[in-house]
């Protein structure tokens, strides 16, 4: 490629190398004190100036990336530059192809004042008009400069609101009101005129009502055993009180127990959890719903109350998820436990609750084990947060997961989906454990086992998922590095030590919906998100159709529990029968145009089994 030389005053040469093709002209232009400028078009333009709209109407110049030519370094500091008419530039090929017309380029020599030019086609340089350079009022200000306090705020009020506009369906609509009244200060009635419930704002049902309707559609099961079910009323006479997340997929569940005969009073298990349009869309439906995003803890206990404490109602089966409600009704209503007729617990928080208290000899009620179920376990737990974790961890932080250091604190099921996911997008993946066989299995899985104190200082991300409490406390805290993401994929918020952060000597900065910069007072800040609370419920949303297996699983267990002949059932906790846990798992099937294998008889009778199941032993986990 011919290389062309220009002199530009007496101490600037410019090295163009110039490519034609058929539609394109590429010059490259290296030099300090040339830089492209924008041009009028139209009556403006210069006479003669090639630089006039195209048959489209459209200008070809700097702002048509498609038709720009040149690229050059612009000198913020430069004057205006040298006069017009220096130096020539000729284009190769000039009796080629129709060629795009060059965007206009200044020249400018800082030896001279004034003067602007722009290359022709023909390679002729013509003088363009004066054009005023732009300075921007903040161009001087240092980057590295910290805002002030009062900046700070200021930001963080900006990002936390455009945030709230933006991020997870679960808090895009729910924290967008400029309403801070208490809910339980307003006077609210859907529009049959009753107000026996207590949410954000009963006008966001028509959209809460769309969310339901999508989530429909990814519960196929659930939606099958409402419609095979819905005739013969399974839990009619049945009032049951609910304590779980409240989402779209919580409210197909209660629309499904209503269809099948039961009453349902509902309240939330976690104060960031519940997308108030659907709790708007539940209370619209008539159903009798006390829960909101961002409850303080007295409003959490306080709606738990309103559900339970009701003139002229009582419950008779409970659908439980952490143990909360169970725990307030024995604190506080331990009579109404004569008629209970039994527990569907699906936490491992909430379970291990019910075992305490069997072993104590103070369970009077049956109760079902949800959370060993298997299809809790290998599906919800597993499936479930091995998508939700990226999705939580993505929208609080936009965090790039390749090369980060990531620990997880225990590998059951939980852990093994966060870990999964999370070396599938190139992190580099520690595990902690207590139990050797997940400990060994972590190790087959290609994961380091350590222990905490080991590789606190260097990650940059700590994800708790063990269900214990203290498991990253204020010691480990202070010692993590800058920017360090800490999150809770555990139920219960007791995992991380949050209430040792609410010291006077550290500094919590809100910076978006659910995500604190908690700031030490050298400057060293962690990332805090949920508040120690459940990541994916807080601070994003969770995949339908898991949700649809474990709902189905609850719905199933509260039948049997409520149906079965007195004596089935002692006071104690039960596993879901392998044979209900089958039927969920068929259920869902359909979906993916799956046929199952049909044993013979001769291979049933060589295998021990039914040939319509369950082909798998209680104990199987």
């Amino acid at each position: 490629v011919p290389v062309i030389t220009i002199g530009v005053g007496s101490r600037t040469t410019m090295h163009l190398d110039i490519v034609a093709s058929l539609l394109t002209s590429v010059v490259a232009a290296k030099m300090a004190e040339v830089e492209l400028k924008d041009v009028p078009t139209g009556k403006d333009l210069p006479a003669g100036s090639p630089m006039t709209p195209t048959s489209e109407g459209k200008t070809l110049g700097r702002n048509d990336p498609h038709e720009a030519g040149f690229s050059a370094a612009a000198s913020p500091t430069a004057e205006p530059s040298a006069k017009a008419g220096e130096g020539s530039l000729g284009l190769l090929n000039p009796n080629s192809a129709k060629m795009p017309q060059a965007s206009a380029m200044k020249r400018t020599d800082p030896q001279q004042n004034g003067g602007e030019a722009f290359v022709n086609r023909d390679g002729t340089v013509a003088e363009a008009p004066r054009m005023k350079k732009i300075q921007f009022a903040d161009q001087k200000q240092e980057f590295s400069k910290r805002p002030s306090k009062i900046g700070r705020r200021s930001l963080s009020r900006s990002i936390s609101q455009s945030s709230t506009d933006s991020y997870s369906s679960a808090a895009s609509y729910t924290d967008s009101s400029d309403d801070e009244t208490s809910p339980r200060d307003k006077q609210q009635k859907n529009s049959k005129g009753n107000g026996d419930f207590c949410i954000k704002n009963i006008k966001q049902a028509d959209f809460g009502r769309r969310e339901i309707e999508i989530a429909e559609q990814e519960m196929p099961a659930l939606m099958a055993l409402r419609k095979r079910a819905q005739g013969e009323k399974p839990l009619a006479g049945a009032k049951v009180v609910g304590c779980t997340h409240i989402t779209a997929q919580t409210a197909v569940l209660m629309e499904t127990l209503s269809a099948l005969g039961a009453q349902c009073r509902w309240a939330a298990c976690n104060i960031y959890s519940t997308q108030n349009e659907v709790a708007a869309a539940l209370a619209e439906g008539g159903f009798s719903v006390f829960a909101w995003k961002g409850e303080s803890e007295d409003d959490f206990w306080w709606c738990i109350d309103r559900c339970v404490n009701v003139e002229g109602w009582q419950p008779n089966m409970i659908l439980d998820d952490g143990g909360d409600l169970t725990h307030w009704i024995y604190k506080k209503y331990p009579n109404m436990f004569k008629k209970i007729k039994g527990i569907v617990e699906e936490s491992v928080t909430g379970v291990h609750r019910l075992y305490q208290l069997s072993k104590a000899g103070k369970l009077c009620v049956p109760a079902m084990n949800v959370n060993d179920s298997v299809t809790k376990q290998k599906f919800d737990n597993l499936y479930c947060c091995r998508e939700s974790i990226l999705d939580g961890l993505k929208r609080t932080t936009d965090v790039m997961f390749g090369g980060k250091q990531v620990v997880v604190c225990g590998y059951g099921e939980v852990g093994k989906g966060c870990c999964a996911a999370l070396k599938a997008m190139g992190s580099i993946v520690y595990v902690t454990e207590i139990d050797p066989i997940c400990a060994l299995q972590a190790c087959m899985d290609g994961f380091r086992l350590v222990k905490l104190n080991e590789v606190i200082r260097q990650v940059d991300i700590v994800i708790t998922c063990t269900g214990n409490k203290n498991v990253v406390v204020r010691e480990y805290l202070d010692r993590m590095k800058n920017g360090c993401i800490v999150c809770n994929m555990g139920h219960s918020n007791t995992e991380i030590d949050v209430a040792s952060l609410r010291t006077p000597e550290l500094t919590w900065e809100r910076v978006r919906s659910q995500v604190d910069h908690v700031i030490w007072p050298d400057g060293k800040r962690i990332v805090l998100l949920a508040e120690g609370r459940l990541l994916n419920l807080s601070c994003s949303t969770v995949p339908t159709f898991v949700l649809s297996i474990t709902a189905t699983t609850q719905a199933l267990a509260l039948i049997e529990l409520y149906n079965a002949p007195e004596g089935r059932y002692k006071q104690d906790v039960y596993l879901l029968p392998k044979k209900m846990d089958e039927y969920v798992a068929s259920l869902h099937l359909p979906t993916f145009d799956a046929h199952l294998t049909e044993l013979s008889d001769e291979q049933a009778k060589y295998l021990g089994l039914n040939k319509n199941g369950p082909f798998k032993p209680n104990y199987y986990r």
